[in-house]
């Protein structure tokens, strides 16, 4: 390491005044004076540029192809001008009732999440365990691999018609839709974070003849967590990604239904519209499942 005493005598707490004080000179390294200097006093400019430039640059190009192609198309893609009045006069009451077809974006959306919720919960409260079962017991796994490999490629909409014979309603089928598709990704991640645990982590368990109870809260979950967590944020964005689906052919309420709503009435800047809320709304789940996992000290959730 590389040190040096720099001298400046009329300066309070400089090694020549720390001398003539009786005090021995204090010794700066080098390469924190050089860094300090360089590093401009003022505000970060640089690096608040290049948080919004990328972005704002992706954004005009996106703008820019979308204005391309509504000039190709003679204006039956409305143009982003036309498209962003549209969406002001549409969030300028976004909760408005007209009638149980007639509802604002707002109560749509609302409805879709309560779908989500309601079918990932249930996902969760039965794949999670499941998981844990499976990856613990290579009996449990012999037993059910051959299973979900069979189930697990199947399109979640072809279990749609299995659940409006059985729940007889679109807003259950379309629940039961959600948990299938839900399902999956949680119970294959938990099994795979349960079976790369160490084994010796197993051994001093088995050592110290502690309980199964024990095993699972004290050991497996800690080391599950991360996995866990990965297939919790799969099955959300799964899941809502299979929910406007559902409800293009359940209908009923929900944005996957004003979607064909609009459809019908040939309402184009409505349906470009529900495109960026179903963007953004699948983008606030990320992030907020990303920072949930960010909470944790592990190093893959944080990767």
């Amino acid at each position: 390491m590389v040190s040096a005493v720099f001298h400046t005598p009329s300066a309070p707490g400089s090694p020549v005044v720390a001398a003539l004080q009786g005090e021995a000179p204090v010794a700066i390294n080098a390469a924190q004076v050089i860094a300090r200097l360089e590093t401009p006093s003022g505000f970060d400019w640089n690096s608040l540029l290049m948080a919004v430039l990328p972005p704002v640059l992706g954004l005009l190009l996106l703008t820019l192809i979308w204005s391309m192609v509504s000039m190709a198309t003679a204006g039956s893609i409305p143009t982003p001008i036309d498209t962003a009045k549209q969406a002001i006069d549409i969030f300028s009451d976004p909760f408005y009732r007209k009638g149980p077809n007639d509802q604002g974006v707002g109560w749509n959306v609302l409805a879709s999440l309560q779908r989500v919720g309601l079918g990932f919960g249930l996902a969760a409260l039965v794949g999670i365990p499941a998981g844990f079962v499976i990856g613990r017991f290579e009996f449990m796994s012999r037993m059910f691999n051959p299973l979900i490999s069979l189930m697990r490629p199947v399109s979640p909409l072809a279990w749609l018609p299995i659940g409006l014979l059985v729940f007889k309603g679109a807003h259950p089928a379309a629940i039961w839709t959600i948990f299938i598709c839900s399902i999956w990704p949680m119970i294959i991640n938990t099994a795979v974070g349960v079976q790369r645990v160490p084994q010796d982590y197993m051994n001093v368990a088995r050592v110290l003849n502690l309980s199964e109870w024990k095993i699972v809260t004290k050991i497996l979950f800690p080391s599950v967590l991360p996995y866990m967590l990965t297939g919790v944020r799969l099955a959300v964005g799964t899941a809502w990604l299979v929910i406007v689906a559902a409800e293009m052919l359940t209908g009923g309420v929900g944005i996957g239904f004003w979607v064909w709503d609009e459809w019908n009435n040939l309402n184009v800047k409505n349906i470009i519209i529900a495109i960026f809320v179903i963007g953004i709304v699948g983008l606030l789940l990320e992030h907020a499942l990303i920072k949930i996992a960010s909470a944790f000290t592990y190093e893959e959730v944080k990767s």
